[in-house]
């Protein structure tokens, strides 16, 4: 059961990794760059991306494409909530915190769920 399990997560995150891939490339197309030397990636820690999973899957993503060479930089955001009670602000690792000030259990997000490209650095011929 434990492999199934790991082959569906490295699957989730091979297809967000082959689209991280396809987005960089559409860009470094669109400004005719010859390669990517660079790609910061921000993933928050209440994204739902296994950051092994997608760390693997991005070796193999890379594969034959102009982000071949390329650092990849993973720029983890610490979740942070906010009460919606008294607006006590703290970090979480879990949709269901309760708040450490006042117990409720109405809670926003602030960050933390994001999964986004942040930068990119382009080879050119200039």
């Amino acid at each position: 059961m434990a492999i199934f399990v790991t082959k569906i997560l490295v699957m989730h995150e091979l297809s967000i990794a082959v689209n991280i891939v396809e987005l960089v490339e559409e860009a470094a197309r669109s400004q005719q760059a010859e390669n990517v030397s660079k790609v910061v990636l921000e993933i928050g820690t209440l994204s739902g991306i296994e950051f092994d999973a997608l760390t693997f899957a991005m070796t193999e993503a890379v594969k034959g494409s102009l982000l071949q060479k390329a650092e990849i930089v993973y720029d983890i955001i610490q979740a942070v909530g906010v009460c919606e009670e008294c607006c006590h602000e703290f970090p979480t690792d879990d949709y269901f915190t309760v708040c450490p000030v006042c117990n409720s259990m109405h809670t926003s997000f602030i960050k933390g769920k994001e999964l986004k490209i942040k930068s990119i650095d382009l080879v050119t011929n200039d």
